[in-house]
């Protein structure tokens, strides 16, 4: 291993393992690697910015916006190692990689109790937190003057101290596949994109429900629309907000999505006709009308018993969320329901139709595991509400196994996916953006076009 090398992660780390691990990178490399406290959380987290290299053009890179998605950490610490290691990274490219280690802190303190394994879905969504859209803090729904939240603020200072030519934002998704979303167009992603992810057998989404009206510009790759106005249920559903990912398009900034999936399910990437698209539909919908229903009922029930403290709080926002948004979805989805106001659907393939019944399952599933962690830290029952939450969680996950074939990815695949999707981007929008030293390319390339650093061992396959 080398001196640049922390030991493997083979779990996701923590926000204090994530804070630990940067500090021993800038004790081994102290000229060359950086660590400074950029914010602080709601709750009085620091909010740690490592730096590498010293170009003088900028790539950020911020880790954890969305607390149930813990891959981002594990991606910077690897970007760091990637950056100390090979010169192409910085000195070749006049670039310093600034890796926010965390963007939610609080969040993901709140995710800990099923980081470590065992990685089933049950015990996933038993312990899922993911705060309300309005304590988000990617998002900006009434513009970044008015931004109320202390780890939103700390952002849009680094991206207007930085002006990042490259900004890369890491998210996860539970149950599907991975695709990256950009500001601008970088041509060649996508056939890095699906080079990377055959290598690692990580399904590539072609269809995600986040994009479901975006410009698609390459398989798994897609533009993000200029932010709009629009109601609650739209900026939760479509990201119809001002955001963090826009914020510094002002500087030329290009800023790249890059999602990374915990269980891969094989058909988000089929693009075969459907011999049945409305049959699919209504099921999807009617299942997510009842679920909703189911849900709404249970909430009635337990929330006199649990809606007193800033904890019960926090979980009851995301609850209202979903309940908000699920009619909504049942009702654009429904081939039976023609009010005039949705929008039609794209095209209807087995990838497309997969991934509405996958999302239309997750609002659900959510909603579910954060009803059960209300109860149980509440500590009592007194609506009886476990029993049929655990019955309801145990059927939803197994449909995620058994009908759709969700499988884990072991986290040191799905970081060594993200990682070499960042650097792919990376490399494609540095020689895009001005700047690039004369002194050479970013990087050499193989003859299966993909840069040299990915033929290196990808992952401890053998401790998987």
């Amino acid at each position: 291993m080398g001196r640049c090398a922390l030991p493997p992660l083979l779990r996701y780390p923590t926000v204090d393992e994530l804070s630990a691990r940067a500090a021993t990178l800038v004790t081994r490399h102290p000229h060359r690697a950086r660590l400074r406290r950029v914010g602080t959380s709601r709750a009085g987290t620091p909010m740690w910015l490592l730096s590498v290299g010293r170009g003088t053009r900028q790539a950020l890179v911020v880790a954890g916006p969305h607390p149930n998605e813990p891959v981002g950490g594990a991606t910077v610490l690897r970007i760091a190692e990637r950056a100390l290691a090979d010169p192409r990274f910085t000195e070749d490219v006049d670039t310093t990689w600034n890796l926010l280690l965390c963007l939610d802190p609080d969040g993901s303190r709140r995710n800990e109790d099923w980081l470590s394994g065992p990685y089933t879905l049950g015990h996933y969504f038993r312990h899922f937190f993911r705060p309300g859209f309005l304590e988000q803090p990617e998002w900006l729904p009434d513009g970044a003057a008015a931004a109320a939240l202390p780890e939103t603020r700390a952002l849009l200072a680094l991206q207007d101290e930085l002006r990042p030519f490259f900004q890369c934002s890491l998210h996860g998704v539970d149950v599907g596949g991975g695709f990256v979303e950009l500001t601008r167009d970088l041509p060649g992603l996508a056939e890095r994109v699906a080079r990377i992810a055959g290598r690692l057998a990580v399904p590539r989404e072609l269809s995600p429900y986040d994009t479901l009206y975006w410009p698609r510009l390459g398989p798994a790759v897609y533009r993000i629309p200029p932010p709009r106005r629009g109601d609650l249920a739209a900026a939760i559903t479509e990201a119809a907000v001002e955001s963090t990912w826009y914020h510094p398009h002002r500087y030329g900034t290009l800023t790249a999505v890059v999602e990374a999936p915990m269980w891969g399910v094989a058909a988000v990437e089929d693009g075969s006709p459907s011999p049945d698209a409305h049959a699919v539909l209504r099921t999807v919908s009617r299942a997510l009308r009842r679920d909703t229903r189911l849900l709404e009922g249970i909430l009635a029930r337990v929330r006199p018993s649990v809606s007193r403290g800033p904890d019960a709080v926090r979980l009851l926002a995301p609850v209202d969320d979903y309940l908000l948004v699920g009619p909504g979805l049942a009702d654009a989805w429904d081939p039976d329901v023609h009010d005039g106001t949705a929008r039609p659907l794209p095209p209807l393939d087995t990838a497309r139709l997969t991934t509405l019944a996958i999302s239309g399952r997750r609002v659900a599933l959510r909603t579910a595991g954060l009803l059960h962690q209300l109860v149980t830290r509440a500590g009592h029952d007194p609506a009886g509400a476990l029993p049929e939450l655990n019955r309801l969680l145990d059927d939803w996950c197994a449909d995620y196994r058994d009908r759709y074939g969700a499988r884990w990815i072991p986290v040191a695949r799905q970081t060594e996916y993200q990682t070499r999707v960042v650097l792919a981007a990376f490399e494609l929008a540095a020689r895009r953006a001005p700047g690039v030293p004369a002194r050479g390319e970013p990087h050499a390339e193989s003859r299966s076009g993909e840069p040299e650093w990915s033929s290196e061992p990808a992952v401890p396959m053998h401790r998987e």
